[in-house]
């Protein structure tokens, strides 16, 4: 073995850092995604979407120009990005489906 191809001990320890840094993000982007995957298997359109005004429940009064598609939602997605912040800063376990984060109030 070539000394070149070793990695030395602060080589191994920053890239743990490293990775240990960004582990939040992705978890918080993992749970964002279960829970859409989840949401699309209880509704075929966005459940905060209603079909007679074409409005959205959560941004309150504005329409919703994706027509209650939610799967590429921005809208859809930092809400539930800010549900999972509000469960972390309660320390409350996350929920594993979108029935349970509907039907825990926050």
């Amino acid at each position: 073995m070539s000394s070149s191809t070793r990695i030395t001990d602060k080589e191994l320890n920053e890239a743990l850092m490293d990775k240990q840094e960004k582990k939040p993000v992705d978890e918080k982007q993992k749970w964002v995604n279960r829970i859409l995957k989840s949401a699309k298997q209880y509704h075929k359109i966005c459940p905060y979407f209603d079909k007679r005004t074409k409005m959205c429940f959560i941004t309150l009064g504005t329409k919703c120009d994706r027509e209650g598609k939610f799967d590429t939602c921005p809208v859809f997605k930092a809400f539930l990005e800010k549900k999972y912040d509000d469960y972390k800063a309660k320390n409350q376990p996350l929920p594993l489906d979108f029935s349970d984060v509907v039907a825990t109030p926050l």
